[in-house]
């Protein structure tokens, strides 16, 4: 039996659509892709209204990180920086959803101009059952609370969108103006057809060890921190509009939500509140949101992580290792607290942050490979550079007592699986390169696990590719072997798929667990960067995901 209850029928009529619920998880937070957003429609029926992630018309690769920073527990500050693919390869994506007959496809869209948001809406409307108008973001330049703070702008480019399509038009407010009511009011003469508000206060700034943490320098606050703005805003444009409102802005509990609906909003967003939980969990935690709204309970709230630590912690380089032209070492001064399967971010400020698995916990170090200019510039790092560490973060692996660990690497995919084979024991690492100058760390895997090595030209170990060297393995295991295994698999996603259809050949799903080198930005579920093509989050729901037929 579920420990969570189930949730309760809150029909919710909107724009002609009798909704599955009366949530919405804003702009830019956890559905920024479409297999996330199809997993909320497939298994989250309390959000009736999915938002996207804003669109305009070309693609956008945003803000390095860091892009999103922590000044109190559940208190956020976010400079994404508007990332996204373009709108006409976000209309391809979204015109593969399967949108469900209670629920209601709110496309974000911006743009620089009144033709931009023109050209954007006319590309996502055939794929959307309503269009958000970006007027309020505080930290892309020259785009949205640039345009929102404007009444005369704001009702310009509502009428010129409501002109083109014939769907409902809703302009997202700025709560950064000294009267919010009169930019919806011109919203409403331009003909919106609703409002959202709030979209993020600010901007503001953070800093952590005298560095200013956001690439961009500052963003949007978010989090718990802004409810009464929310609250204060939509209060005021209630008060002098009759349109639907999306109300948002520091909701995380049923009173939060009963707050908003006797402001005056219609549908409420949940977004920061959202940080750290995994799937599973979001769809627990908006079934107790929905029951507690049916009754008069107050036990969501419960749910919501404010146990995240997005804090750094100095380091200092020891030692930088060269492997082969693309390939280093990373040695540090200290001990970190990691478990196998979790992962860390390091910190260089100036340049950025990218997520690791570390090679070693005791003392820390990380294996590096070129691929970008984050980790070029690790390459050439020198022996006393100060960096910072936050985490960690995901879920620490946990194979059945009793298990035989097989752990497949490819990369740098070894750093992920060492500690494992480390910290568990009863453990075989395969192990795979191009050639016998790319491998390291061996010497070391082989005092703790029986070793197995590929590589492509022959150079050392099998020559061939790493999974063809464990099908061998596999096939000469006896069925009672073969039921004690357990997989971790790590690397390019190639390489991993490859040894996922070997592991199958033998093995049942339940015990096949991988991770693959998504791309991970925030590292605490709310940016959906990461997200897998089943929609879910690797940060958060793994980084060893159970394979899934």
């Amino acid at each position: 039996m579920s420990p969570y209850p189930e949730s309760p029928t809150l029909n919710t009529e909107f724009f002609g659509k009798t909704l599955s619920g009366p949530f919405t998880i804003p702009s830019g937070i956890v559905t920024t892709a479409t297999p996330i957003i199809q997993y909320v429609f497939d298994h989250m029926p309390e959000v009736g209204v999915v938002t996207t992630k804003s669109i305009g018309l070309e693609p956008r690769l945003g803000n390095r990180e860091p892009v999103l920073s922590q000044y109190a527990p559940g208190c956020f500050v976010n400079a994404v920086g508007l990332t996204n693919p373009g709108a006409r390869q976000a209309a391809e994506l979204m015109a593969q959803l399967r949108v469900p007959a209670d629920r209601f496809l709110l496309t974000s869209i911006f743009g620089g101009s009144v033709e931009e948001f023109v050209e954007v809406a006319r590309i996502l409307a055939p794929v959307s059952d309503g269009l958000e108008l970006n007027l309020s973001c505080p930290h892309a330049s020259g785009y949205g609370m640039a345009m929102g703070q404007d009444p005369e702008l704001v009702r310009e480019i509502t009428a010129a969108v409501k002109a083109v399509v014939n769907i409902p038009v809703i302009p997202k407010l700025t709560p950064n103006t000294p009267d919010i009511a009169a930019i919806a009011r011109a919203a409403v003469d331009g003909g919106a057809d609703g409002l959202c508000a709030i979209n993020t206060v600010g901007p503001g700034y953070t800093s952590a060890h005298g560095h200013p943490v956001l690439s961009n320098g500052s963003g949007g606050m978010s989090g718990k921190g802004v409810l009464p703005i929310g609250l204060k805003c939509v209060r005021e444009i209630a008060a002098v509009t009759t349109v639907p409102i999306i109300g948002c802005g520091g909701a995380s509990s049923a009173d939060d939500v009963r707050a908003y609906l006797h402001a005056g909003a219609s549908i409420v967003g949940i977004g920061s509140a959202l940080i750290g939980q995994t799937t599973e969990e979001t769809a627990a935690y908006f079934r107790t949101l929905a029951a507690d709204l049916a009754g008069d309970g107050n036990r969501a709230e419960s749910h919501i992580r404010y146990d995240i630590d997005m804090r750094f912690a100095p380091v200092s380089l020891v030692a930088n290792t060269r492997v082969c032209e693309d390939i280093c070492l990373l040695t540090f001064d200290r001990k970190i607290n990691v478990q196998a399967g979790e992962f860390v971010f390091l910190w260089i400020p100036g340049l950025g942050e990218k997520p690791f698995s570390a090679l070693t916990d005791d003392p820390f170090s990380l294996a590096v490979i070129d691929v970008g200019e984050f980790t070029h510039t690790l390459m050439g790092l020198p022996p006393g550079t100060a960096a910072y560490v936050r985490g960690p973060h995901g879920i620490p692996v946990a194979p059945p007592e009793g298990a035989r660990i097989m752990a497949v690497a490819g990369g740098t995919g070894l750093a992920a699986v060492y500690q494992i084979a480390r910290d568990f024991g009863n453990a075989e690492v395969f192990t795979g390169a191009r050639s016998a100058g790319r491998l390291y760390f061996l010497e070391e895997c082989r005092q703790v696990a029986t070793v197995h090595v590929a590589t492509d030209d022959g150079s050392a170990g099998y020559h061939g590719v790493v999974t063809e060297l464990l099908r061998e393995r596999l096939a000469g295991m006896p069925a009672e072997e073969l039921e004690q295994l357990v997989f971790y698999n790590c690397g390019p996603a190639p390489m991993v798929h490859a040894a996922i259809a070997v592991q199958r050949e033998f093995c049942r799903d339940d015990q096949i667990f991988s991770s693959i080198d998504y791309l991970t930005k925030c590292g605490v579920g709310i940016c959906g960067a990461c997200a897998t093509p089943d929609g879910r989050r690797l940060c958060v729901d793994g980084p060893f995901l159970p394979a899934i037929q």
